[in-house]
């Protein structure tokens, strides 16, 4: 790794740290119901949401009633995208004449983008119109992404409020972190990318001449302000198909950069933010260096792999996939930011990673993505670990377990249970199915270990509701665009309904004085034990199956067999 790689990875961690708790100050003054100097400029733009939506703000919901909300818009805002693919071709503002999209396509990047996965099947600048792309896709950029930060919201109260049978107001939540958090950061991101030469046009495609006289196409359109909250909502989800690889997506080293801090810049920022609101600044910096230590020790292996000797490539290191202007080194960085914030995005193609390399990806997603995570569900995953932990060490103790100040009892560890193991459920069984027949093994590009790793990142990516994928597996096709949309589906309502019931109960119950007895849950021993169990039942349980994968494929790389 050379000079220029290095600072930049050390310079991207500096200012994630030093953004990040000025950040959630500007969260916990909004959050907490203090003045913000967003208030008077954004206001108006809150209250006319309100009336024009037809929804009370200042009504408190049960637990049933936030759920039933949440759901209520998403099931519209699914139907609505749904609907807008399959006329896109009767709708202006379709300068290229795009036809309607296929319905099982159309149906599967509807519950990718609703969901906040944003798996594409589909090559966007060839088969989405510019209407489609802006009042579809990025409205669910925004909408998805707040729908996240309510849910964590809802479980904050849980353990904030006592003998409370409510847990706040939805539309009030969804409507706040939209119109006070991600209008204003996504706006001055889609700047600073115009800036950087990001496209940003309403123009129709122009046709240019290239050398022998062949007329190609030329893909433009709305595409700063997609990128801007895709990467600050950890959505993922490209302009075009290429993604942030494209290099109307992601022209300049700046460009690159500022992509790839807002990544993780939302999910670090949250961290911090549960401590302030839960009063325990300690709480929140336990949690975010827990994260950091996961991903540090991810990306140190997957950089010792990426910049390795490969036999095949005259003991080089391999270039295949990379996008040169980025490099190896921040290539990598990306790779293990995008998989540990259920964001999705690459600026190089996962499917040309090293074996190991891709395995790290692989598996920061299969522990749950808590390493920051997706804004809001990424904390209220590590949240679930921790309360495991709280439980585990209560048995160890003989005591019942508690987690600031409220008793850990067999609902919440049932909750708990249901979030752990849906997505280990969904994984393992989709890509048992997709192996085991002829229309799942169709989509390979080619057998061996790296055709199962293409199949295993595919249920990972979605079922955790990443988006990501090892490209070269053919996804647009009958079985996947079913079965992934299912896992989508699936996998988010896991991550989300079992913690609002967790929040409802919680919020019921009496707040306990801590004791000499009481297991301090802001120590460095606390993250130790912390870190055990997120390794023991997240690696141990997908370690067969990697086997077969990715470690297979890398030591039979290391003897020059290439796949």
């Amino acid at each position: 790794m050379d000079f220029s790689t290095g600072a930049q990875i050390a310079v991207y961690f500096i200012l994630l740290a030093l953004i990040s708790p000025w950040l959630a100050k500007l969260f916990f003054h909004l959050f907490s119901g203090q003045n913000h100097f967003l208030s008077r400029p954004l206001g108006w733009l809150e209250r006319m949401v309100y009336r024009a939506a037809g929804v009370s703000a200042e009504r408190e919901m049960t637990a049933r009633e936030y759920g039933w909300c949440l759901g209520l818009l998403n099931v519209f805002g699914l139907l609505l995208l749904l609907i807008l693919q399959l006329v896109q071709g009767h709708l202006p503002f379709n300068p290229a004449h795009r036809a309607a999209v296929p319905w099982r396509l159309a149906l599967n990047t509807a519950v990718s983008f609703v969901t906040n996965t944003n798996w594409q099947a589909y090559s966007g600048e060839t088969t989405l119109s510019p209407l489609t792309q802006m009042i579809g896709l990025t409205v669910q950029n925004f909408i998805s992404a707040a729908t996240g930060v309510a849910v964590l919201l809802a479980l904050i109260r849980g353990f904030i409020r006592e003998q409370s049978t409510t847990i706040g107001n939805f539309w009030q939540d969804l409507v706040r972190t939209t119109v006070y958090v991600f209008l204003p950061l996504a706006l001055l991101l889609a700047l600073l990318l115009a800036g950087q030469g990001v496209v940003q046009s309403w123009k129709g495609d122009p046709i240019a001449t290239v050398p022998g006289g062949r007329l190609q196409t030329i893909p433009l359109g709305p595409v700063a302000s997609q990128i801007a909250i895709k990467q600050l909502g950890t959505n993922g989800g490209g302009y075009y198909g290429a993604n942030s690889a494209h290099p109307f997506e992601n022209p300049t080293p700046v460009s690159n950069f500022l992509e790839m801090l807002a990544i993780l810049l939302a999910p670090s920022t949250l961290v911090l933010f549960f401590g302030l609101m839960v009063g325990s600044k300690r709480q929140g910096w336990i949690l975010w260096l827990v994260m950091l230590f996961l991903l540090l020790a991810g990306l140190a292996v997957a950089l010792s792999s990426a910049y390795g000797p490969v036999p095949a490539c005259d003991h080089q290191p391999s270039l295949e996939g990379v996008e040169l202007s980025c490099g190896v080194g921040v290539s990598t960085l990306w790779s293990i930011a995008t998989t540990c914030a259920s964001n999705g995005s690459v600026n190089a193609m996962l499917d040309s990673s090293t074996p190991l390399s891709g395995g790290v990806a692989m598996l920061n997603i299969m522990l749950g993505e808590v390493i920051f995570g997706g804004v809001g569900v990424g904390l209220t995953g590590m949240l679930v670990f921790v309360l495991i932990t709280v439980f585990i060490a209560g048995l160890m103790v003989g005591r019942t377990p508690e987690y600031l100040g409220k008793k850990i009892e067999a609902l919440e560890v049932k909750m708990a249970m249901i979030i752990m193991l849906a997505p280990i459920l969904l994984i393992l069984t989709g890509s048992a199915l997709a192996v085991s027949t002829q229309a799942g093994l169709a989509g390979r590009t080619i057998a061996g270990p790296h055709g199962l790793s293409q199949i295993l990142y595919a249920f990972s990516s979605a079922a955790g509701n990443n988006g990501s994928a090892f490209a070269g597996l053919d996804a647009n096709t009958p079985f996947y665009n079913g079965y992934l949309a299912l896992a989508m589906l699936l996998g988010r309502i896991a991550a989300i309904y079992p913690i609002l019931a967790m929040a409802g109960r919680l919020a019921e119950k009496k707040r306990i004085a801590e004791t000499v007895g009481t297991l301090r849950t802001d120590t460095a021993l606390f993250a130790g034990l912390l870190l055990g169990v997120i390794l023991i039942i997240g690696v141990l349980t997908f370690f067969p199956t990697l086997c077969l994968g990715p470690l297979l494929e890398h030591a039979l790389v290391r003897m020059g067999i290439l796949f």
